[in-house]
């Protein structure tokens, strides 16, 4: 629920010293965080002005549309003066150290992120979800995992809708799936519980090291919200935080949600109440059955009911181009996971197979250490098809391990895997890479995977 405006504009006041009357704020980026940023500052009337580095930045003709008054300016940010802005809100797409938006902190400007004003603007409950894999789908489930409840929930935040543009949903629940790159810049949220699912190094182009990596993940539990931590990730292990009891899950271990087996068959358990068998769970890979656990112990935290949490996942699908089944032709299985944007996520992809697959992957690496691949590549896949601007350097980094081969387009892969493929086998889009030397994004990746399978049946 949104608070009201003089309770939101007080907040503002004490925690950043925003001031429609004297605060001048420049909002960094356009884009779907941008415009909705856009549209909180004008429904309280702040002063502020719109940049962007690139002269057509995307969604300008919407944001023109809904407001033909913004003060906007394109181009360079070496021409523009950041001394005059009293805050900056700066879009997650743009890194912090910016020489210009660097500079404007060291000089005083305040920083304030759009997570921080959607923090600020509403009393309903907050469940907060990072890690490195699986955000989208644990925020998808509890979503649907809401909704079976009765609760009136609504997600969003890195995933679909911006924060900022829930608020007008009047929501009993927020759930919102948050980025290393949103949380390096938000400084008010106290979530009502939070999660960090994994860590497994992503992103290294803008946090330099592994650790800086974590560290922004395990901002996600500042204040004194309740803890769901992963027991069988060691990094996330160690982010309990000292009197604050946290709520486990775990494939491996009894504690709080895990798994357990009866007659043959494993089932997600809570404690000793056994919850659902596995095999209702519709998505693959025993990675997803970790997801499911995270989801029900999030879920359970802010009181949704366990047997409703239930029919909501024995009802969920999956999202597309994560462990998305395409088609099976003649005896192949045909896997889109272009959503695997890092190495955590292909690896656990791999892991949820029992026998060996092949694998196209490949793309921008995102400087990323390739070399953590070898293991899982070398015991789950039996070939591997590379593309992309870094397909050399796995190469180098997976060492002979497999039989390797190079594809100069999505089509030719698909082929070739078609080519190579018996029945049984199991081809799957997994590429541990981001998409952009190639792709607009993941899902037009996913997309040509797809076409280029559904071709073969032609």
């Amino acid at each position: 629920m949104r608070l009201a405006d003089n309770i939101v504009l007080r907040q503002l006041e004490q925690s950043f010293g925003l001031n429609p009357e004297r605060s001048s704020v420049f909002v960094v980026g356009l884009g779907a965080t941008g415009l909705s940023i856009v549209r909180f500052l004008s429904h309280y009337y702040f002063k502020f002005t719109l940049i962007d580095s690139r002269t057509q930045p995307p969604m300008l003709e919407r944001l023109l549309g809904e407001f033909p008054a913004v003060k906007l300016i394109t181009g360079d940010f070496k021409s523009i003066d950041f001394s005059e802005a009293t805050h900056l809100i700066v879009s997650p797409g743009i890194a912090l150290d910016q020489p210009e938006i660097k500079a404007a902190c060291l000089n005083g400007t305040v920083l304030v992120s759009d997570i921080d004003l959607f923090a600020l603007s509403t009393n309903a409950p907050i469940i907060a979800i990072t890690g490195s894999n699986g955000k989208s789908t644990v925020t998808t489930m509890l979503g649907k995992m809401g909704q079976a409840a009765d609760k009136k929930t609504v997600i969003g935040g890195n995933l679909g809708t911006a924060a900022l543009d829930l608020l007008i949903e009047n929501a009993e629940l927020y759930v919102l799936e948050l980025s290393s790159f949103q949380l390096e810049r938000t400084h008010v949220l106290n979530a009502t519980v939070a999660t960090v699912l994994n860590i497994s190094a992503d992103h290294l182009d803008r946090h330099k090291t592994p650790e800086i990596y974590s560290l922004e993940k395990e901002k996600v539990f500042r204040g004194n919200g309740r803890m769901v931590l992963n027991a069988d990730d060691p990094e996330v292990v160690n982010m309990a935080i000292q009197g604050r009891k946290p709520l486990w899950f775990s494939l491996c271990k009894p504690l709080g949600f895990h798994l357990a087996s009866k007659e043959n068959c494993d089932y997600l358990v809570y404690n000793n109440n056994y919850l659902m068998p596995c095999n209702d769970l519709p998505l693959e890979g025993k990675h997803n059955k970790a997801n499911a656990l995270a989801a029900l112990a999030l879920g359970y935290e802010v009181g949704l009911d366990l047997n409703k949490m239930c029919l909501a996942l024995k009802k969920f699908k999956g999202l597309e181009h994560r462990m998305q089944t395409v088609v099976k032709i003649k005896g192949v299985h045909w896997v889109n996971d272009s959503k695997a944007t890092n190495i955590g996520s292909c690896i656990a992809a791999l892991n949820g197979y029992d026998d060996k697959v092949i694998l196209l992957a490949g793309g921008d690496a995102k400087g990323a250490d390739m070399n953590e691949l070898q293991l899982s590549v070398r015991k789950n896949v039996k070939h591997i098809i590379l593309m992309g601007q870094d397909a050399k350097l796995i190469e180098q980094a997976l060492n002979n391990c497999v039989p390797l081969y190079h594809a100069d387009s999505m089509q030719a892969a698909v082929l070739f895997a078609a080519k190579i493929a018996r029945v049984g086998d199991t081809v799957l889009l997994s590429p541990a890479c981001a998409s952009m030397d190639q792709y607009k994004n993941y899902q037009q990746r996913g997309d040509c995977f797809v076409a280029a399978v559904m071709a073969l049946e032609t």
